[in-house]
């Protein structure tokens, strides 16, 4: 045979160089990465419904403080007219009926009002307490998404590289992003403050 001349056992690659099966730890990430996303996925859902409703609390604290400041303004001049009415009568002098019945009246309104004022007050604190609470659960969903992102690159990392170690040291933002998202969808009251504080 010349030099030239090809070979064509040359281009028949040898048994051992066939493609390897998936390991075991590449089908690990697979998993991992499938569970994590769909954890992600139900707490996106319940995530976007709670910043919902902190938009509605918010909106509502802002209204009832509104209601709030019209009862105050309402209750003063119904007050003031009282005043006016009383003065008006004289020192020491009665009032005519008409003056007496207009008196009443104001006065009686004033304290529907101050009533009115106080209700609406406790609405808006309401409110408030209603938006923390929501603030906290919201918390939580975020860190657990920040948490999971980062699992989900170490995986992508591991799956590339192969390296069993980088597969463990993945789990340990896993394990912290699954418990953020179950105390999120479980309502529980576990919140990092000083991470949360560290990170606005």
């Amino acid at each position: 045979m010349r030099p030239m001349d090809i070979n064509p056992l040359d281009s028949v690659e040898p048994a051992s160089e066939a493609p390897a099966r998936p390991s075991r730890l590449n089908a690990s990430v697979a998993i991992s990465v499938a569970l994590l996303s769909t954890l992600m996925g139900i707490c996106k859902v319940k995530d976007d419904n709670i910043v919902q409703a902190m938009q509605q609390a918010q909106a509502d604290k802002i209204d009832q403080w509104a209601f709030y400041q019209a009862r105050n303004l309402r209750e003063e001049v119904a007050q003031a007219t009282v005043d006016t009415l009383t003065l008006g009568a004289g020192a020491g002098a009665e009032p005519t009926p008409a003056q007496g019945e207009a008196i009443a009246r104001y006065a009686d309104l004033a304290k529907r009002e101050e009533s009115k004022k106080h209700e609406a007050q406790q609405k808006a604190e309401q409110a408030q307490k209603d938006y923390d609470e929501l603030n906290r659960h919201d918390d939580q969903f975020d860190l657990s998404d920040a948490l999971l992102d980062i699992s989900i690159s170490l995986l992508a990392v591991t799956a590339l590289t192969r390296k069993r170690w980088l597969y463990s040291i993945a789990l340990v933002p896993t394990a912290f992003g699954i418990l953020m998202g179950l105390a999120g969808l479980l309502g529980w009251s576990l919140h990092p403050d000083a991470l949360t504080n560290l990170l606005q």
